[in-house]
C-alpha cells in the first residue's frame, strides 16, 4: 500500500510544481509528472534528513515533494536549454 501511496503523492506533487513552473522544456504526460513527483519526493527526504529536518525513518510530505518537484523542473530546463540548438 505504500508503494500506492508514493505513486498517487508523486503524482500529486508533479502537477502542482509543473502548474507553479510553468515552461516549454518540462516532461510532460502521466508517467513522467508522476516519476517527477517521486523524485522530487527522495530528493527531499534526502535533503531534509542530510540537514536535520527529518527523522532516519520520515520521509517528506506533499509541500516538501512539491518544493524537491519544483527544484528538479529547475536542474531539467537549465540542463535541456544547454541541449537546444541556437538558431
Amino acid at each position: 500500500m505504500g508503494i500506492i501511496w508514493t505513486i498517487i503523492i508523486g503524482f500529486i506533487a508533479g502537477v502542482i510544481a509543473k502548474f507553479i513552473t510553468p515552461g516549454d522544456n518540462e516532461p510532460s504526460g502521466f508517467i513522467l509528472t508522476t516519476i517527477l513527483g517521486i523524485v522530487g519526493a527522495f530528493l527531499a527526504t534526502y535533503i531534509g534528513q542530510s540537514l536535520g529536518w527529518y527523522r532516519a525513518n520520515e520521509g517528506a510530505g506533499l509541500i516538501g515533494a512539491v518544493l524537491g518537484a519544483i527544484i528538479v523542473l529547475a536542474i531539467w530546463g537549465f540542463i535541456a536549454g544547454r541541449r537546444r540548438p541556437s538558431v
